[in-house]
This record gives structure tokens, C-alpha cells and sequence, in this order.
């Protein structure tokens, strides 16, 4: 079994979907042809995680998927199969839930804790108040207002003392015992819980993060307890007298108070995050802690267990999750090349438009999102994106230019949401500012202003200086003045002295230790407010056309050119031929086959228009008032013809979340009950009246074939291109999903099985014809065995349908004067009248004789083709070419 891919399925494992679920159904994936599978976390989650991707334990399997022996089970039926299997990691960050022991510990212990140095906290605020604390936003109202009423508690079980907030429990101090204890030995008058009480107040200070230090205060507090829990067992009378204190605490708020302000946590509202928290997150999700995996023995520690894997062989390979939250990506993908030397290895790294993966990163390439977005923007027509602008301003009113509504987006994020980042930002940069006698006289909140503005205008989501190291590449470096300068235009009241410091810090023309934490953080920072201004809330705001707001997308961008398309393709066979490609993944806002109807609204924008306007007339009695507004109503009506049918269900659950992070009439953290009802209301009357129903579905109805070539068109691009194809769960069938939790809806895999069995399978990777590449039910493997390593090259189309036909050459050897008959084409732009005119013909009209003119299709009616270079068996007759070999064909074609 090759370690590199040729082909991978996603597949989403939970509770509801364990290891024994997933070995069901690997014959079936097998049988598809695949070669590996590709599984979303599986280390030890958060009870009920539904993604895996809240870790708690890096040393054990999730139980609720099967625990290490389901985990070995199905390795081993995978091996059967001579299926391998890719892991999906989470370097960055854990969950902050009670399971995790080292996130216990810390609370626990504060600075002085064993694993203190896991976790990217801030020990030392601006805020006097958080010194050696960490803030935990948990409480639904004010502290003193819960504390009052009675809502926070102490309780003992055993020798365990915990503070319960509702259902939350949290660990205490053990300095912070003797409070308790000391009474309990008054009231027994009990020398040993004396004896206690005294040595738990003369553990060491928290404060202290020495190693030695640390060790034996973990050795001493773990002895006392057990003293404890035998004089518990032994003395039961005395003991009880602990829980007479404990009783006593609860009713006596100023004493629960002191006990409280004892921790080394503080209890908060749980609004404080955003202004007050002191850890760095995943984005703004508080219940994720992010990890210091760039110190080694952080590494070791979380890696332990998929290294193993990777030795045995049991893994071929992984996809590491969010590299950009990490403080050096480049250091930890070095470290992990080094500890696995053979492992297929591929970052979800996005990429905006015009950024490449770094080639210097010992990876095999990314996740995929800049592949699905070249081909989401191959398959819409410009003049037609221009048309729907046009006709999305006049509908909604809304502000046309996406440039600015993501600035305005991603400011609001950096003063609400990650306002707490931002002031761990100036708070280093106030440090810089006052060593520096000609940047001293900077206030800090200038200084807060200005790195809200420049990370703002950042147009990608990180880059990659190494202060430390002294590492800059010249694209680091123009990005970082694009964005100053940028900033520095729209903030001109900001003295322009602060933005030129600022740049001489960030290219490194300034250096010191401050200097050098202040670039590391700045650069984890700038993701953060890329994702949740603009994947989570701008593409929920600009509507244009919906299919182009994916991640890593610009959906103001006249879709990609063919030079775009060729240049990439050429660029990855050059630097990375064994990247991902995928269409559709868990994360993406909408499936593949969802853009690909809705970029048929390109080429029809006028029909569009009209079933637009008849659509907001049918629906003008179902308004409450004026809600919703135009702009949700305008997105409603592409989502419902993008992923048309749905239920009522799917439907209001949907545009209820597509409201909230557009932050326009509602959000998650402030609901507008009046708008959120209305519009609840509106998306069921509409769908339950008929005159709308008849039309949308016969608007989908005339757009619906064109969809479908457009997605068979981009599914034989991923199958053909250079790298590994990603099939998401689910998706060999035609899937009109949205974001999830819509699309991590479960599978129908005795459909999939039965249609697979009868060769019906009206599958995206069943449009190779399995009986011209003598691989039964094997489509995915044979091209992926045949396109490996090969060259790529453009070639022009010469007729009249050139403008929806895009040639791609794909070969063992590439040269200069490669004849027509040697390319690869695939549909673009399609407009449904020419194909029908064009389409049946136009394989035999492109191609020489010695090229294959079977049509590979599921729908026959369709105009796409796999076509592919014949091999003459030795001794045949001239003319009459040999049936090509099914795992090394010379040359693979499509045509669309």
C-alpha cells in the first residue's frame, strides 16, 4: 500500500457514527475505487463532540467511538481491504472541558502547575485584577449577582474539593484548603485535619514556575490528600465536620467570596471574554485553549500516539488543522517531517487568490480550498456576475463593494469578539513603544486603533516572519507595507509616525525580545480576524451570488480565467502534485453541487432576475412589516434554488444561523426575537405556499441540468488534475447541502451500496466508465494510479464553443507541439442551448482517430467524456489499436 494517496473519502465519525459504523461501510469504499481513508479526529474529544476537533486527551482514543479496540478493529478490517488511512490532526488548540487533566491541573495549580507551559495563557496582564489568574466566562450574569443568589457552590466529594456552577464543577486551590480545613479541625478538635489545614497553606506559592519547584508541590499536595481520604475512611465523624465548614462557606456569601478570590481562576460574566480573556483561543471560541506545540516537549506530549501510528504504518498519512494559529508552522511541520519521514503530510492552509503555499514547508500540499475555488470560479460567466450585481443592488439597496464591507466587518471583529487579543496586542506594543524614547509619548489606545486597522487590511490570512530566526521572504515583507500603508490611509486622525513604527517592527528593522513576541502574536492575530469577519460574517452580508462565498474565496472577483487555471495546474505538477483536491468538505459553506446550480444564475442573470422579482411579489403578504429585509430575502432565494428541495426544517434552521453571523438584524450573542421570528415565520408561509413553491421549482427545473454538467465538469477536473481527489462523505451522490450542521446530515449507505451493486450509481466518481478501463467499480484508483507524477500542459480550443471548453493535457511527458488530440477538456461557462446543440458530437469532432470517442458519462445525454490515448498491444494491426491498460493508460481526456 503506497503511503501517498490516490484518492481519499472523508468520512465524519461521532457517537452516531463510531468505528464499527465506519468498518460497515469500508467494503463500500473500497469498492468505489478509493484508496485511503480519511478520518476526521479521532483522539479522546469532549463527551458529545460531533467533530472531534475539541481534543481533551492525546494519549486515548474516543470512547464513544469505540475506544482503542474499536480503533483496532478498524485499522484491521481497513487492511483487509488494502484501504489506508489518513487522520485529520489538531495541533493548535483543546477543549477547556473537565476531561481534559491538564487543563484541570492548571486551573488547579495557576503558574505553578506541571502544565502550565502547555497552554498560550497570559500569566502577567496589564490588568492587576488577572495576574497569575485566568478568567473563565461562564456565569449567564454578574458575579456578585450569582454569588447572591446562591448559584455558586463548594462541595466535597471524597478528598476532592470542587466550586459548582450548575452543571460546571471546577477544581480548588490547594492553598486555599486551609480555610475550609481549619474550621473543620476547630470543630472536631482534631489534631490531624489541623495538621492539614497547616500544611496545605504552606504548599509553594502558585506564582512559581520553576520545574523542581512544581514537582514537589505536586508530590506534597498529592500525599495530603491521601491523608485525607484516609482519615475520612477511618475517622468518618471528624470528616464530617468538613462538610459542616463547607455548609457553613455556602451560606456565608462575603467569607464564599474570599474563598473564591483564593482560586487561581476567576469566575466571570460571560461577556468579560471578549475585553478580558487571557488565553489565546480558537477564533473566538472560549471553550477551546489554543497550545504552545511550538515548545518540543508540547510536541512530544500531544503527538506521542499519531507518530506511533505513523511508524506502524496503521496511519499513511495526516491533514493538520488550522497551521495558521500556530506560533512558527514552518518549525512544526519541519519537526513533524523529521519524526515522520515517509508521511503523506497536508495542511488546511487558505489561500487567498494569488497566494501559494509555501514551497519551502516539507508538506505535501494544502486541504484543498484553493483548488475548489479555481474551479468555482472556471465554471461562472464575468459578464454575468456583472449583471447580478446589478441586479443585487437594485433588489436590495445593500453597498456593492466587498472590499469595504470586509474591512467594516473585520474591524467590528477586533473591537468586539477579539477585543481581548487585540488588547494583549497593545499591551506588548505599549511595552516597545516605551523603550523607545521617539515612540513613548503613544497612547494606548492609538496604539489599540492602529493594529485594529492593520490587521483589518490584511488581504490574507497570516504571514510568516520568524523574528527569531531573522526569517522574512519579499512577499511577507510587501504584504506587511500593503497593510500598513492601507491602514495608514483610512485612519488619518493616527499619527502617521505610529503606522511607520509599526511596519519597522513587523519587518523586523526593529528587534528585542518584546519586538519578537509582539511579530509571533501579531501574525497568529491576523487569521482569526480574516476567518470571522469575513468567512463568518462578510460572505453573509455581500450576496451577489452566493456560490462564490467560500472559504478562501472572493466572491467580488470576475470568477478565474483559463491563463489562472493553467498557471496553477502547472505551478502544483511543479511544487506539489500530490496536494489535496476536494469540492466539498466539512467546513464548506455550501456543497459542491449547490455552487454548481447557482453559477448557472451567471449565464441566465436576466431569467434570474424576473423569477426574482415574481418570487419577492408572491411572498409581499407573508412580511411582517419589513422583515426580513431585502438582503436576507435576496440570499433565501438563491440558497432555496441552491439547494432545492429542502424542508421547512432544514430551510428556517439554516437561514436562522445565515442571519445570525451576518450580524446585520441579529447575532448569536444579542438575538433580535422580533426579526429572527419573522423571519421564521416567513421562510414556513413561503414554503407552504403554492403559488412560490411552483415557481422555484420550476426555476430550478430549467437551471437543474446545467448544474449538473457544471458539477460532473469540476468532479472530472478533481479526478484528472495534478493531486490527490477528496471525495466528502456522501457526495458520490448528487448532495445539495449547506453549511453544516447541514451537511453532516448521516449518510444513506444502503442507497449508495445497492446502486453501486446494480452499476447505477449516479455518482460524481461514476462518470469514468468502468467497463472501458477494465477496473470494475474501480474509477478512482485507475485515474489516480494513471496521473501520478504527470506532466500537465494548456492547450487552446480551436472552434466556435471555445469560451466553454477549457483543454488540459495530461501525460508522462509533456512537449511544446503536443498535438489537439493529445488534450483534455472540460466543460466552462456553460450555457444549456449550445450544449445541446454541440454537446453529442463534440468529442469526435476535437479528437484523432487514435484517441478513445467513447463517452464515459452516467447520463449519456450529457457532454462529458473521459477520453484517453490507446496503446498498441504488440503484433496488432495498424489502425486497430489495443483497449488500454486500466492502471496505466497513456493519456487521460474530458470533455465537457
Amino acid at each position: 500500500m503506497p503511503r501517498t494517496p490516490h484518492s481519499t473519502y472523508r468520512l465524519q465519525l461521532h457517537k452516531h457514527f463510531t468505528f464499527n459504523d465506519a468498518s460497515a461501510v469500508a467494503k463500500y469504499i473500497a469498492d468505489l475505487g478509493v484508496s485511503h481513508v480519511y478520518c476526521s479526529p479521532y483522539l479522546q474529544a469532549a463527551p458529545g463532540s460531533m467533530h472531534g476537533y475539541d481534543v481533551v486527551d492525546h494519549q486515548a482514543v474516543n470512547v464513544e467511538l469505540g475506544g482503542a479496540e474499536g480503533h483496532r478493529a478498524f485499522s484491521t478490517r481497513l487492511h483487509e481491504l488494502h484501504l489506508g488511512q489518513v487522520l485529520d490532526t489538531v495541533p493548535n488548540h483543546m477543549s477547556v472541558a473537565k476531561e481534559n487533566r491538564l487543563w484541570w491541573d492548571v486551573l488547579e495549580n495557576g503558574p505553578a502547575s506541571r502544565y502550565s507551559s502547555f497552554f498560550d495563557i497570559d500569566w502577567d496582564p496589564s490588568e492587576l485584577k488577572l495576574r497569575d489568574k485566568i478568567l473563565l466566562p461562564v456565569l449567564s450574569d454578574q458575579y456578585g449577582r450569582e454569588l447572591s443568589a446562591g448559584k455558586i457552590k463548594v462541595l466535597r466529594q471524597g478528598s476532592t474539593f470542587l466550586i459548582q456552577y450548575y452543571d460546571q464543577t471546577f477544581p480548588v486551590a490547594p492553598r486555599s484548603l486551609s480555610q475550609i480545613l481549619s474550621k473543620a479541625a476547630a470543630l472536631s478538635r482534631s489534631d490531624t485535619l489541623s495538621f492539614l489545614s497547616e500544611s496545605f497553606a504552606r504548599l509553594p506559592a502558585p506564582d512559581s514556575t520553576d520545574r523542581s519547584v512544581q514537582h514537589a508541590r505536586h508530590r506534597d499536595k498529592t500525599v495530603l490528600r491521601s491523608l485525607l481520604d484516609r482519615l475520612c475512611e477511618e475517622e468518618r465523624e471528624t470528616c464530617e465536620t468538613v462538610d459542616v465548614a463547607i455548609e457553613d462557606l455556602n451560606k456565608n456569601v462575603d467569607a464564599l467570596d474570599e474563598f473564591l478570590n483564593a482560586q487561581n481562576f476567576r469566575l466571570a460574566y460571560h461577556r468579560t471574554a471578549d475585553q478580558e480573556l487571557g488565553y489565546r483561543r480558537f477564533f473566538d471560541v472560549n471553550s477551546l485553549i489554543g497550545l504552545r506545540v511550538e515548545r518540543e516537549h508540547v510536541f512530544d506530549e500531544t503527538h506521542a500516539l499519531i507518530l506511533q501510528w505513523l511508524d506502524e504504518g496503521l496511519l499513511d498519512g495526516v491533514r493538520v488543522d488550522h497551521p495558521d494559529g500556530l506560533r512558527d508552522p514552518a518549525q512544526y511541520f519541519e519537526r513533524l517531517r523529521k519524526r515522520a519521514p515517509e508521511a503523506w503530510i497536508v495542511g488546511e492552509k487558505i489561500l487567498e487568490p494569488g497566494e501559494y503555499l509555501r514551497e519551502s514547508w516539507p508538506i505535501q500540499g494544502t486541504s484543498g480550498y484553493d483548488f475548489l475555488n479555481l474551479c468555482n470560479g472556471l465554471i461562472v460567466n464575468p459578464d454575468g456576475l456583472d449583471e447580478l450585481q446589478t441586479i443585487y443592488t437594485d433588489f436590495t439597496g445593500a453597498p456593492g463593494n466587498f472590499g469595504e464591507i470586509v474591512y467594516d466587518k473585520k474591524t467590528t471583529i477586533t473591537k468586539e469578539t477579539l477585543a481581548s487579543d487585540v488588547n494583549r496586542l497593545a499591551a506588548l506594543f505599549v511595552t516597545i513603544c516605551e523603550n523607545n524614547r521617539n515612540s513613548r509619548d503613544y497612547t494606548r489606545a492609538e496604539i489599540r486603533r492602529m493594529i485594529r486597522a492593520v490587521a483589518s487590511c490584511f488581504p490574507i490570512y497570516r504571514t510568516y516572519v520568524v523574528a527569531d530566526r531573522e526569517e522574512m521572504m519579499d512577499e511577507d515583507r510587501d504584504r506587511i507595507g500593503k497593510a500598513v500603508n492601507e491602514a495608514r490611509y483610512r485612519k488619518p486622525e493616527i499619527d502617521g509616525g505610529l503606522f511607520e513604527f509599526m511596519a519597522d517592527v513587523l519587518t523586523l528593522r526593529v528587534r528585542g525580545r518584546v519586538e519578537t513576541e509582539f511579530v509571533m502574536r501579531f501574525q497568529q492575530f491576523t487569521s482569526p480576524v480574516m476567518a470571522k469577519g469575513v468567512e463568518d460574517t462578510a460572505f453573509y452580508c455581500y450576496n451577489r451570488l452566493t456560490s462564490l462565498n467560500e472559504v478562501g474565496g472572493d466572491p467580488s472577483r470576475p470568477g478565474a480565467s483559463l491563463q489562472e487555471f493553467h498557471e496553477y495546474q502547472q505551478k502544483m505538477q511543479a511544487t506539489h502534485p500530490v496536494t489535496m483536491l476536494t469540492l466539498s468538505t466539512h467546513d464548506t459553506k455550501r456543497a459542491a453541487d449547490v455552487r454548481a446550480r447557482l453559477a448557472v444564475l451567471s449565464e441566465i442573470a436576466p431569467r434570474f432576475r424576473a423569477t426574482l422579482h415574481r418570487c419577492a411579489r408572491i411572498n409581499q403578504q407573508l412580511k411582517i412589516g419589513n422583515y426580513p429585509d431585502r438582503n436576507t430575502e435576496y440570499f433565501y432565494y438563491q440558497s432555496l434554488i441552491g439547494a432545492w428541495p429542502l424542508s421547512i426544517e432544514r430551510a428556517q434552521e439554516y437561514m436562522l444561523k445565515a442571519a445570525r453571523e451576518a450580524k446585520l438584524e441579529t447575532s448569536w450573542t444579542a438575538n433580535n426575537k422580533t426579526f429572527e421570528d419573522a423571519l421564521l415565520r416567513f421562510v414556513e408561509s413561503s414554503l407552504r405556499h403554492e403559488p412560490f413553491l411552483q415557481e422555484i421549482s420550476s426555476f430550478v427545473e430549467r437551471v437543474n441540468r446545467s448544474g449538473r454538467i457544471n458539477s460532473l465538469s469540476q468532479t472530472l477536473l478533481m479526478y484528472t488534475c495534478p493531486g490527490v481527489p477528496d471525495l466528502y462523505q456522501g457526495s458520490e451522490l448528487w448532495d445539495h447541502s449547506l453549511v453544516d450542521p447541514d451537511n453532516r446530515r448521516p449518510v444513506d449507505y444502503g442507497v449508495r451500496r445497492q446502486m453501486l451493486d446494480t452499476m447505477q450509481l449516479e455518482a460524481r466518481i461514476g462518470i469514468v466508465d468502468l467497463q472501458i478501463l477494465e477496473r470494475p467499480r474501480a474509477p478512482v484508483r485507475a485515474a489516480g494510479i494513471a496521473l501520478e507524477h504527470e506532466g500537465a500542459a494548456p492547450r487552446k480550443a480551436p472552434h466556435e464553443l471555445a469560451r466553454h471548453q477549457l483543454f488540459h493535457r495530461r501525460s508522462r511527458s509533456v512537449p511544446a507541439d503536443a498535438e489537439l488530440g493529445h488534450d483534455l477538456a472540460v466543460g466552462r461557462q456553460l450555457r444549456a442551448q449550445a450544449i445541446d446543440a454541440r454537446g453529442d458530437t463534440l468529442a469526435q469532432r476535437l479528437v484523432d482517430p487514435v484517441v478513445s470517442r467513447h463517452r464515459v458519462a452516467p447520463h449519456r445525454s450529457l457532454p462529458i467524456a473521459l477520453l484517453y490515448r490507446r496503446s498498441a498491444r504488440r503484433g496488432s494491426r495498424p489502425g486497430h489499436p489495443s483497449r488500454p491498460s486500466a492502471s496505466r493508460p497513456e493519456l487521460l481526456f474530458e470533455l465537457g
